[in-house]
């Protein structure tokens, strides 16, 4: 008797624990990017202040609308190595691939503002 008290309390405690884990997992699931929490201040320091109007002389790159609206363009752009036809950051090093990445999951995040 004594026996099988221990066994259903162990079964108990098992079962407990394995649905503590399964929530964990899904807890650490990564955050989505989004433009004001993860773009924003990437494009104010990479991209700045050739991409800022009034002292940006291109295209400007300074808003949610703006940049969401070039994405595409901007991820070939910075993904092309110095020395290339439009790499960015003009005159300035490569932008490092977890950078270069950040961009490329906001896009496959869906372009998220908030």
């Amino acid at each position: 008797m004594k026996r099988t008290i221990i066994i259903l309390a162990i079964c108990i405690i098992i079962t407990t624990f394995q649905f503590c884990s399964a929530s964990r997992k899904a807890a650490k699931e990564p955050a989505k990017v989004t433009y004001v929490g993860n773009m924003q201040s990437l494009v104010q320091t990479n991209c700045s202040p050739c991409h800022f109007p009034p002292k940006g002389n291109k295209k400007p790159l300074d808003s949610y609308a703006a940049l969401s609206q070039s994405i595409n363009e901007v991820i070939v752009r910075i993904n092309k190595n110095p020395g290339e036809k439009g790499f960015m950051p003009f005159k300035h090093a490569k932008l490092s691939d977890s950078t270069i990445n950040v961009f490329v999951l906001w896009q496959k995040d869906g372009l998220l503002e908030n």
